[in-house]
């Protein structure tokens, strides 16, 4: 239970950007807590907007981790780096990262259970132990997970401070113009199809740089590295730009890719699922400060 004085230099600043600042809890942590009612002022709960007048004790209320309810499962892994504090894995497509409605087992979650037993840091909760960042269902590629809290904490206030360098590939329809860019774009809920998101005016901050690296016929392979980390971002922002990934059920058309116009030999394999890869890696290690990075095999 952390107790916190208020500085009068605070006055004026939201209560989640100030305790954000230490750098132990993510932001998606702190809102957890102030929505739950955890975060006192001066004995008294206060929400997220709740702005510092100066002067004022604040406690934070952290419960201790709860075990997961997921089982462990037997279920293969693909580990590119292991060590006593976390894990890299290369996710296939089509596995769902943590159980939830219409997917209570034969996840991730399930299969790192299996797999670290009681090492697995309890943070995510019962949901999600162990979980830093999240892939989509049907996107491939590069995850970590951790293995003690100390880990967790530190990598998820990483990701915030945007010092987890995450890169993809996709391919999109079209050719996007220019070839080199950011997207910056907000992004939120959609207004009428909850299921999706979408950029939206009073959506959270979303920027995604690309470049193009190969051009075909009708559909090109795009490099996105992400600064900010928003559900669907790449997805809804290469679709914004009016160049969907194939294969994209939620966002994008389907069908095949055509044959190479530039750039390579043979045409694009038939899509056979979301064209979106994690392939690149990397961050500095929580415990020994070794800069770590992986790649992946690409796919497309």
């Amino acid at each position: 239970m952390p107790v916190f004085i208020n500085q009068k230099t605070d006055i004026g600043e939201r209560i989640d950007v100030f305790l954000a600042r230490g750098g132990t809890l993510s932001r998606s942590a702190l809102a957890r807590l102030l929505q739950n009612g955890n975060v006192l002022v001066n004995g008294k709960p206060v929400s997220k907007n709740y702005r510092l007048s100066g002067g004022e004790e604040i406690t934070v209320n952290i419960s201790e981790p709860v075990p997961s309810e997921a089982k462990a499962e037997d279920i293969p892994l693909d580990i590119l780096y292991e060590d006593s504090h976390l894990l890299v894995i290369n996710k296939p497509r089509g596995l769902v990262v943590h159980p939830g409605a219409g997917n209570l087992t034969g996840t991730l979650v399930n299969a790192l259970i299996n797999h670290c037993g009681d090492e697995l840091s309890g943070i995510g909760g019962v949901t999600r132990p162990g979980i830093v960042h999240r892939l989509d269902k049907d996107t491939s590629g590069l995850m970590l997970a951790a293995k003690n809290d100390f880990a967790h904490n530190a990598l998820c206030a990483a990701l915030q401070k945007r010092e987890i360098n995450r890169v993809y590939v996709c391919m999109v329809r079209g050719l996007p113009k220019p070839e080199n860019g950011v997207i910056d774009a907000p992004i939120g809920r959609h207004p009428t199809k909850r299921v999706r998101m979408a950029v939206v005016p009073n959506g959270r901050t979303a920027r995604t740089f690309y470049k193009v690296l190969e051009a075909y016929a009708g559909h090109s392979l795009v490099e996105c590295t992400l600064d900010t980390g928003r559900t669907h971002q790449i997805r809804v922002h290469m679709a914004h730009i009016g160049h969907p990934i194939l294969g994209d059920s939620l966002y994008g058309p389907g069908g095949l890719a055509g044959k190479a116009l530039r750039g390579g030999s043979g045409g694009v394999p038939p899509v056979s699922g979301q064209m979106l890869q994690a392939y690149k890696l990397s961050f500095k290690h929580p415990v020994t400060g070794e800069d770590m990075r992986f790649e992946a095999e690409r796919e497309f």
